[in-house]
């Protein structure tokens, strides 16, 4: 729409309305032409309907507003539960994949409705009346918004961008296969060989990548023989990262793979094999293409990489890699190292950046803790049925626990679990876990606790709130933080915690070893997206070489230091960096989060003050933090921590 128009039509406004309405007509005259197109009318149907739906009253807007609020709920969430729907054949174990199952769960129900909102004008309605912030606008003007205020701009942030149907399916469908891609990539690790042909895995051990592979790995620093299985996983991964991988025994029981030497065998003679043509790297790349397609509908954002920081996070680039370099470069890092060194009896691997020795759990044997929580959930019902009991566990009184257990269903997943929160009051959360034949195992169980925390956020934050515009929490890293705050619970939940006068410093130095590793991580995802806008028409080969070379780059920056070791590339191994569009950076906002929440909490009631943090809502960060914990996001208070136990645990 043309200036003139724009000014001539605010000035009609204020005409009307008088002087005092000056500034919110001008904003909202201006935000309707920021997305107002030639298809949408001439330049008198711009200035009539501005003059028609402008509203001047404070209890009109409100009145407005609420109906708004009421209606997008019904639309939303129950176009969300259609998509849930169309995807369970995909994500969940619940029998054979079709070939059409693949083309329904691409389908996008949310496709057409932002479009059809501004055809019909109501997008523009919201636009109109209710004002879009920047994000400095919002750290520096919304400390003195009430909750209306904060409600009346999430409205009006809804509808921020305009993208075409055509690229809102691209998006989805590159998602939606990346997404079952890592969610069906498993290895069959009885079928693995080392040097002299020996097995070193228990038959059926199927293990999703990375999540499985790397809690295995895990699992043997509680067992005295576990080194060599360490090794043989990591080589594993560096397979997978490399996409030297053969192509067979991916998902396949059938063959058997020796991958230090990279030789599969069929009933005992070695046969030839292609590797992964870089698929893994080819789906990152659908993603980004998609990304890209939509930059030019975000105003102001003109890549991911921003809308990911600016838009969802509403924290600063800048900000989030001071925050993390800070910990991953503080000197305390290399006495951590040393103690970990110690307590192992042997030089450090690259994949000791996973040592879970610090927790309470690496002293038990992970066959036992596999028989007590398969006996105990031998099906994903068991799981669901049993609820009640485990939010008990967590300080939930009966009347909450009962409610929470209602609106959450529990669902077995094909990959290693996750949550899914609703749109619709009416509607449950879900909690997607994997529970193999023979019981849901420790791992499983602990990813299962990771997953309900999340889901409890999704209930507070939505049936408890006092504006659906501003359920949930500001960002994923605080629901991520929630999730792990219930995740360092699991041995409560099953009456296996042990007293230890140590156990705060050990909490300490296991939160920060876990921070530093998923934060050099975050930023090995974020320079790879940075990497693919600077190289748009680079192909999966190529990305794969820029992949391992920024995994190198960032673990000889922050790593090497520490543990001695030059060049590890273990760093790219993670799913989440393929099929979830720089989301990795959210994990070290959690650890962060988490561990300024767990402070506050000491001498409190989790569930009491969950719930109470919960229903602050999608306010910004800064603000969130504030009301919540009473401070700002700040590694200090971890790296406090960390240095005093550092001291005191041997």
């Amino acid at each position: 729409m043309s200036p003139e128009t724009v000014s001539k039509t605010q000035a009609a406004l204020v005409d009307q309305y008088g002087i005092e309405q000056l500034d919110r007509i001008t904003k909202g005259v201006q935000q309707v032409a920021n997305y107002w197109r030639e298809s949408d009318g001439k330049a008198s149907d711009f200035e009539k309907f501005c003059l028609t739906y402008y509203i001047a009253s404070p209890q009109k807007l409100q009145e407005t507003f609420e109906r708004f609020e009421s209606n997008l709920e019904s639309i939303y969430g129950h176009n969300h539960e259609i998509g849930r729907e169309l995807s369970k054949p995909i994500q969940l174990d619940t029998g054979e994949i079709l070939p059409v199952d693949y083309l329904f769960a691409e389908y996008d129900p949310f496709a057409h409705i932002n479009e059809d909102l501004f055809a019909k004008k109501i997008a523009f309605t919201a636009l109109l009346n209710y004002p879009i912030y920047s994000l400095q606008e919002k750290l520096s003007l919304g400390k003195g918004w009430n909750r209306l205020q904060w409600a009346y701009t999430r409205l009006a942030e809804g509808f921020s961008t305009r993208i075409p149907a055509d690229i809102n399916m691209m998006l989805t469908s590159a998602y939606v296969k990346a997404d079952d891609y890592i969610s069906n990539y498993n290895i069959f690790m009885h079928q693995i060989l080392d040097d002299d042909g020996d097995r070193l895995f228990p038959e059926g051990l199927r293990l999703i990548t990375h999540w499985g592979l790397r809690d295995e790995l895990k699992s043997h620093y509680a067992n005295p023989d576990g080194y060599k299985r360490q090794k043989m996983i990591q080589t594993v991964m560096k397979r997978i990262i490399r996409q030297e991988i053969p192509q067979a025994v991916i998902n396949n029981d059938k063959l058997d793979w020796a991958p230090v030497k990279n030789i599969v065998y069929r009933e005992g003679k070695s046969i030839e094999f292609t590797p992964e043509p870089d698929t893994r790297y080819a789906h990152l790349l659908n993603i980004k293409t998609a990304e890209q397609k939509a930059d030019p509908y975000y105003p102001g954002l003109a890549s991911k990489v921003e809308r990911r920081f600016d838009r969802d996070r509403e924290i600063p680039q800048q900000e989030f890699e001071e925050l993390v370099i800070s910990l991953l470069t503080a000197p305390v890092g290399r006495k951590v190292a040393r103690l970990i060194e110690n307590r192992l009896g042997r030089k450090l691997e690259p994949f000791d950046i996973w040592y879970n020795g610090f927790k309470p759990r690496g002293q038990y044997d992970e066959v036992q803790l596999d028989k007590i929580v398969s006996e105990k959930y031998p099906t994903v019902g068991s799981f669901d049925n049993d609820l009640v009991n485990i939010l008990a566990k967590l300080g939930f009184d009966s009347q909450t626990a009962d409610f929470l257990a209602q609106k959450i269903d529990v669902d077995p997943s094909r990959g290693a679990g996750h949550a899914m929160g609703a749109e619709r009051r009416e509607d449950n959360a879900h909690l997607r876990t994997r529970v193999p034949k023979g019981g849901m195992k420790y791992k499983g169980f602990n990813i299962a606790i990771h997953e309900l925390g999340h889901n409890v956020e999704q209930v507070f934050s939505l049936n408890r709130i006092d504006h659906v515009t501003l359920q949930g929490v500001p960002n994923t890293a605080f629901t991520e933080a929630f999730a792990f705050v219930f995740q360092s619970r699991d041995m409560d939940i099953l009456g296996l915690a042990q007293d230890d006068p140590l156990q705060e410093h050990l909490q300490a130095l296991d939160i920060y070893w876990s921070t530093c590793e998923i934060a050099a991580v975050g930023l090995v995802d974020l320079k790879v997206w940075q990497w693919m806008y600077d190289n748009p028409n680079a192909t999966a080969a190529e990305l794969k070489q820029a992949v391992i070379s920024i995994s190198k780059e960032i673990w000889n920056l922050y790593y090497a230091p520490v543990l001695g070791i030059k060049d590890s590339i273990i760093l790219g191994i993670y799913s989440h960096m393929i099929d979830s569009g720089l989301y990795l950076p959210d994990y070290s906002l959690g650890y962060i989060i988490m561990f300024q929440i767990e402070k506050y909490l000491l001498g409190k009631n989790l569930a009491s003050e969950m719930e109470r943090m919960c229903v602050v809502g999608a306010v910004t960060p800064e603000a969130w933090m504030q009301q919540a914990v009473g401070s700002a996001i700040s590694a200090q208070p971890l790296l406090d921590a960390v240095q005093i136990a550092v001291e005191k645990v041997k």
